[in-house]
């Protein structure tokens, strides 16, 4: 083991060409890019033990994000805060991606050190290391042997070994004593063949919310756009206005009222409460008695709280009216739920919750409609939804982060505007809309409806202003948690169910899109829009590229459905499914290779099942009466995509009867059975108009030429 120098703080000799080498007032951040509100004397300086991250992190929705060196062995603290500041600064840090461009986002660098580089170094610690020239080869094969005898999660242990990795390979940024040994870990042999295992987390995991629970979840959010939004509008409106009318507000600018003006406006509003038959606004106090709710009253006739004490408030007093317990808004509720009000009288302190919860059931339209990713939908700006007169698209603009990347592979902090929008259908631009009538934010989901006044000094670390992962998921609780709650007062069976794999988290939209689109795509998504209708515009636009991501999603669930498609088809054939059609010889053909080729094969990455999917032997779909043994080249429908585009599909709702890629089984033609019986139904009946008739029976003969000819190959 080498005994090298301790590290000190002055720069070391022999320190490589372009690396820097700080000191104890050096910025964290110094090389990169940070945000233009930030507060220079708040950034993080080497000598820190807690860096912060947030300055350098221009995601909206991001949590609040540092690195605290106090959990690293104290041993190897100093070499540990050298190797990360190099990592966060140097230009020519790498990433473990084959790529010898592009450096490691900060957000990466936050993952990796809380998940594995803090296991690696206490490990190394506890071996005695204080510095990482001291590791030897066979050190690093012990620490295998370590992670096997601790029982260590086959994920985890990929990524310690990925860290171990990240440090050897900035060997050359780094002086002697921070350097790993010269030869690769592990002689260069891949993780996989080390653990002899294989990730299991590069399995998609991201569960799919369930049909019924999705379905509830979607419909009341539509709802609360479609039928509740206009009674929370205007509730909201007139709370705001009631805030700022608050003496904390008004002081120095309330206008001088003339002699008497007051008592008038008193007057008018005791009548007002005595027409409606309503109380005076008031609270219980804590000895259970009632009082008049003053501040409330001096908000709504915007004069001074100090008017209770006035001849104006003695009118109140000697009104005659009762008081009653709750401060309630004068906007009506005028909504409704099967014929009755949709909610009771609305009050002052229940408004904020109900403009929350419209809030969250717009982002469950954005978010799930759109197929966009969720930290592409937190940071949506005012103004990114229009309608293309020429083409009679709804496009949403924005930006996005996931592969933003610079001409030398380096992440774009701020994000990148996308070339291409995303298409949406209106009910997404509807959301929209709602959202920017709710607030004054330049973002849709800001963290806060009505912002709020910062004390200087006192600023949140967090430095977005947009709703967080962890935030969002939190409102969708409560929106699940108000629909239920208010399904048990009315005594509606409609409330959402829990699902079976956990709470929703908004990162499980995509998969569930996804999975409806593939397996209901006539299913309704609002009024008459299907699913199937939703995929069709999203491909009419950016959204349907595979750089945006939603074709991976929608890639996986179509190769799931395939592969579940493939078994029952070979499991027909076996026990003696006949089969006709032009396709018939491929139809078996390819279901009996694809069985062979596919059965048991797991994918790691939904981009592998898009490869997939381009195989021939996958392209059997199923119709109404009919299968599509689909060949490209000599299709007769409208196809959906390109020819040369692995994820083309056929039209099989616009199957034309003299195309080659048909097949029937017998599964069709029992449907085609159904079908004929329906259609001699109406050729029977002499009320029949003629040209239906004719029509009629003519598709009668088509159909049971199809079944006869299925029959006769049946029996020889």
């Amino acid at each position: 083991m080498t005994s090298p120098a301790p590290i000190t703080l002055s720069e070391p000799e022999g320190l490589p060409e372009g690396t820097i080498w700080p000191g104890p007032d050096t910025l964290v951040l110094m090389n990169r890019q940070i945000r233009q509100d930030t507060d220079p004397a708040r950034l993080s300086r080497f000598a820190d033990n807690r860096w912060e991250l947030n300055e350098g992190i221009f995601e909206d929705h991001a949590r609040s994000q540092s690195l605290n060196f106090e959990i690293v062995p104290e041993p190897l603290r100093l070499a540990a805060k050298h190797y990360v500041w190099q990592l966060i600064n140097h230009p020519k840090a790498r990433t473990l991606r084959r790529s010898k461009k592009g450096r490691v986002a900060l957000h990466s660098i936050e993952i990796c050190f809380y998940g594995a580089l803090q296991h690696v170094l206490k490990w190394l610690a506890d071996q005695g290391i204080t510095e990482f020239c001291q590791v030897t080869d066979d050190m690093l094969w012990d620490y295998l042997d370590a992670l096997d005898a601790d029982n260590v999660a086959t994920s985890k242990r990929y990524r310690r070994i990925n860290e171990v990795r990240r440090l050897w390979i900035q060997r050359d940024l780094l002086p002697f004593f921070l350097r790993l040994p010269e030869a690769p870990p592990w002689d260069g042999e891949d993780t996989q063949v080390l653990l002899e295992k294989t990730r299991s987390d590069r399995e998609n995991r991201t569960k799919r919310i369930g049909e019924h629970t999705m379905q509830t979840l979607l419909r009341w959010a539509v709802r609360f756009l479609e039928d509740f939004s206009e009674d929370i509008l205007a509730a909201w409106d007139e709370h705001r206005t009631l805030m700022a009318r608050r003496p904390e507000h008004m002081r120095g600018k309330r206008r001088r009222r003339q002699a008497g003006e007051l008592q008038a406006d008193v007057a008018a509003y005791i009548d007002r409460l005595r027409s409606r038959g309503e109380s005076l606004p008031g609270t219980r106090r804590d000895d259970g008695t009632l009082e008049v709710a003053w501040r409330h009253i001096a908000s709504q006739l915007n004069c001074a709280h100090s008017f209770e004490i006035t001849a104006s408030g003695r009118m109140i007093m000697e009104s005659g009216l009762p008081i009653g317990e709750g401060v309630y808004l004068d906007t009506p509720v005028t909504a409704e739920l099967d014929g009755e009000p949709w909610h009771p009288r609305i009050s002052f302190d229940e408004v904020p919750r109900l403009a929350r919860l419209l809030s969250t059931a717009c982002f469950i339209v954005v978010a799930y409609l759109s197929g966009a990713r969720v930290g592409e939908v937190l940071n949506l700006r005012r103004g990114c939804i229009r309608l293309d007169e020429s083409t009679s698209l709804w496009l949403m603009e924005g930006l996005y982060f996931k592969g933003a990347e610079d001409e030398d592979g380096n992440k774009i902090p701020e994000g990148t505007v996308r070339e291409e929008p995303w298409v949406v259908i209106e009910v997404v631009a509807q959301a929209v809309g709602i959202l920017e009538r709710l607030h004054e934010s330049h973002l849709l989901f800001p963290n806060r409806l009505k912002p709020i006044k910062q004390t200087p000094g006192k600023e949140p670390k967090r430095r977005g202003e947009a709703r967080s992962d962890r935030t969002i998921a939190e409102d969708l609780a409560k929106f699940t948690t108000w629909v239920n709650e208010r399904c048990q007062q009315m005594g509606r069976k409609d409330s959402i169910p829990a699902d079976p794999g956990g709470a929703i988290a908004p990162s499980r939209f995509r998969r569930t899109l996804a999975w409806f689109i593939r397996r209901k795509p006539r299913g309704l998504i609002a009024a008459s829009v299907q699913y199937g209708h939703t995929y069709t515009r999203m491909l009419q636009g950016y959204a349907g590229s595979y750089e945006a991501g939603f074709l991976d999603d929608y890639a996986y669930e179509d190769w799931l459905f395939r592969m579940e498609g493939i078994a029952e088809d070979e499991r027909r054939l076996l026990e003696g499914e006949h089969v006709s059609g032009p396709a018939a010889d491929a139809y078996r053909y390819r279901v009996q290779a694809a069985s062979r080729e596919f059965a048991g094969r797991v994918l790691t990455s939904e981009r592998q099942a898009r490869d997939m999917l381009g195989n021939p032997l996958l392209q059997i779909h199923h119709g109404e009466g009919m299968t599509c043994v689909l060949n490209p080249a000599v299709a007769a429908c409208q196809l959906r995509g390109s020819a040369d585009d692995p994820m083309v599909t056929p039209d099989v709702d616009d199957c034309r009867p003299n195309c080659q890629c048909l097949a029937r089984t017998d599964r069709d033609i029992e449907i085609n059975k159904e079908r004929a019986a329906e259609l001699a139904e109406i050729v029977a009946d002499p009320l029949a108009p003629v040209i239906r008739h004719a029509r009629e029976q003519h598709e009668l003969d088509r159909l049971l030429t199809i079944i006869e000819h299925h029959e006769l190959g049946a029996r020889t």
